[in-house]
């Protein structure tokens, strides 16, 4: 049985396990995705890019010098999906890949002044609608979101989401 996180002492939430609940919750990720990725595609579209673009362009830029390897491990897609893509933002000059100086079959990317320029405008948009929802939920909702979000998170998964945490306010 899978740990659902509630001690025994806490008493269960019947909304929590309900299905009208659960379909509920489902129902607000989907438009909270919608609209979360709204406007990104939007921008995207201006170059002809997609939602695969969009993450590539998002890890790189937040770990310049990965390899395509971890990159395949991130996005969970074939080499022939992150080939197609890759390979485009590299001819249109967002992404720049050098060969590492350890091991000459391993490429490292990292995003070129252009694609920097257009990670950080795809970054903005969605910061902003968080930061608005953040503003609203209060940082009692806020930990509880990131809880949540690591629920759904794949489990092997969780370590790599969890690096990434922001130090607390000050």
């Amino acid at each position: 049985m899978a740990d659902t996180g509630l001690s025994a002492k806490q008493p269960a939430d019947p909304l929590l396990q309900s299905d009208a609940g659960l379909r509920q919750a489902m129902e607000l990720l989907f438009f909270a995705y919608r609209d979360f990725t709204g406007e990104a595609d939007a921008l995207l579209a201006d170059f002809g890019f997609g939602r695969a673009h969009h993450r590539v362009i998002y890890f790189v830029g937040g770990h310049p010098g990965m390899t395509v390897s971890e990159l395949l491990d991130i996005l969970k897609i074939t080499k022939q999906s992150l080939s197609r893509v890759l390979g485009q933002l590299i001819k249109d000059g967002f992404i720049h890949q050098r060969t590492d100086d350890t091991d000459r079959r391993r490429r490292r990317l990292y995003l070129t002044a252009k694609g920097a320029g257009l990670e950080r405008r795809l970054t903005e948009r969605q910061s902003r609608r968080i930061a608005g929802a953040y503003r609203q939920a209060g940082p009692a909702a806020i930990e509880g979101f990131r809880a949540v979000l690591r629920g759904i998170i794949n489990e092997e998964d969780r370590p790599r989401a969890a690096r990434a945490d922001p130090p607390p306010a000050e």
